[in-house]
């Protein structure tokens, strides 16, 4: 639909708050981040309007689109009563880092029975002050290249490749302390304080496919459609955990005296492949002449169809490490994981909503967006919501446009898990983008 060709640019700046419920206590959290939104050009070929040929325009572009924004920090703090405290998590051993850090700092001791937190700790339980900050930052962007045609200005056809490129860091520090420091000994507990620290890096690239049609039914009237196809992604991950424990009271381990223990395995890395699910959406535009339009979409996803498989069949990914001889091992079996992914997850109907009006070479608008909750049976909402509003001037072969996106969402997050009454955080997010764009035409 492009008349000439275009170039534009849009840097961004998003502003992210959250506010976390947890044992009781609400606690806020901040976290900005500056971001290039979109950067792209479309070349266009029309043809003169002497030319009988139906095929009446062309359009080649390129564009490189920021699809997702992972930059978001919480936090919350309280005291969690004994049943939901750190050591009654360390009470059961599931075979995890926590599990091997906490034995290997002295927070438990194993006998024939099993692992056990130590007596001298246990007036400690019910009276910590736990907290935890979660901070994630990256992003995920899609390098497009695409073409569209024009067929007597009527039907419009285009399709395009996607390149996709994730960047994910995440970093989680849980810290439970003992208030009541007890240098003499009076209340039998040398436990002062832990620090569990987690570190994960994904890095990757996928690729994608597009087609879409445009029938513009008359002036007033455009109706359209398009899928996506699944994007193969191959993601790598480097994962690294820390624990350091500091007591009150000095303890002996095997004839030596101690106030501290720290312990930090060698970080895992891992290759695995992630083929998220196809998309399919169509929509409506009426045109009110030159003073504006209106249109809305609907989109849908199932996201049970995601699917998690070997990158490299050669190698080994039991516990998430590659074997010294990979080629002599067989590839890891996901399908647990994807049996889980199809029990957890469910399709979804994203609706977005929008118009713009235009008076002389300025324009204004707004928008409504909704994605809705994929999961499949939970107690808890985690619809989001977008409200956008924007202006715009147009003259010549110049343009430039203001937006702002106010979003909101909802997550719950669990520390840990336990056999019951595992502690569960409500986070509360909201986070507000603004853009502005230039461009010109040529």
């Amino acid at each position: 639909m492009y008349q000439r060709s275009e170039f534009s640019f849009s840097p961004g700046l998003g502003l992210g708050n959250t506010e976390s419920r947890a044992f009781g206590t609400t606690t806020s959290d901040a976290r900005n981040s500056l971001h290039i939104g979109s950067l792209g050009a479309a070349f266009v070929n029309r043809r003169p309007d002497s030319d009988e040929n139906p095929w009446r325009n062309g359009t080649f572009a390129i564009g490189l689109t920021r699809t997702n924004d992972f930059n978001e920090s919480f936090r919350y703090r309280g005291n969690p009563s004994r049943e939901q405290d750190i050591f009654q998590r360390l009470s059961t051993d599931r075979r995890q880092d926590l599990d091997d850090l906490a034995f290997n700092t002295y927070l438990t001791e194993e006998d024939a029975q099993g692992i056990y937190v130590p007596e001298d700790y246990k007036n400690s339980r019910g009276r910590l002050t736990q907290e935890e900050t979660v901070l994630t930052t990256g992003s995920q962007t899609q390098f497009d290249f695409g073409y569209g045609a024009s067929y007597k200005d009527r039907l419009y056809i285009g399709g395009a490749i996607g390149i996709v490129s994730t960047r994910f860091n995440s970093t989680s520090t849980l810290k439970a302390t003992d208030p009541a420091t007890d240098p003499a000994g009076t209340l039998g507990s040398s436990f002062g304080s832990l620090s569990y620290r987690e570190t994960l890096e994904t890095r990757g690239t996928g690729i994608n496919a597009r087609i879409g049609a445009i029938y513009r039914v008359n002036d007033a009237l455009r109706v359209g459609a398009s899928v996506q196809t699944p994007t193969y992604m191959k993601l790598s991950e480097s994962y690294g955990v820390r624990m350091d424990v500091v007591y009150d009271q000095a303890i002996t381990v095997g004839g030596k005296t101690m106030t501290s223990a720290s312990d930090s395995p060698d970080p895992g890395e891992f290759t695995y492949a992630l083929t998220t699910p196809f998309r399919a959406s169509s929509g409506i535009a009426a045109v009110i002449g030159k003073h504006g339009f209106i249109s809305g979409d609907v989109e849908y996803v199932n996201y049970s169809n995601a699917r998690l498989s070997n990158a490299d069949e050669t190698e080994d990914y039991n516990a998430g490490y590659p074997v010294s001889n990979p080629t002599s091992a067989p590839p890891f079996d996901f399908t647990t994981n994807n049996d889980q992914i199809r029990q957890l997850y469910k399709s979804t109907v994203n609706v977005r909503v929008g118009g713009e009006l235009r008076a002389d070479i300025f324009r204004l608008r707004a928008g409504y967006a909704r994605y809705g909750d994929p999961y499949k049976n939970s107690e808890f909402d985690r619809t989001q919501n977008y409200f956008t509003a924007g202006a715009g001037l147009r003259q010549n072969n110049f343009f430039v446009d203001v937006a702002g996106v106010y979003s909101t969402s909802k997550r719950f997050y669990s520390p840990y898990v336990l056999e019951s009454n595992t502690p569960v955080v409500s986070v509360d997010g909201n986070r507000y983008t603004t853009t502005v764009t230039a461009g010109w035409t040529f």
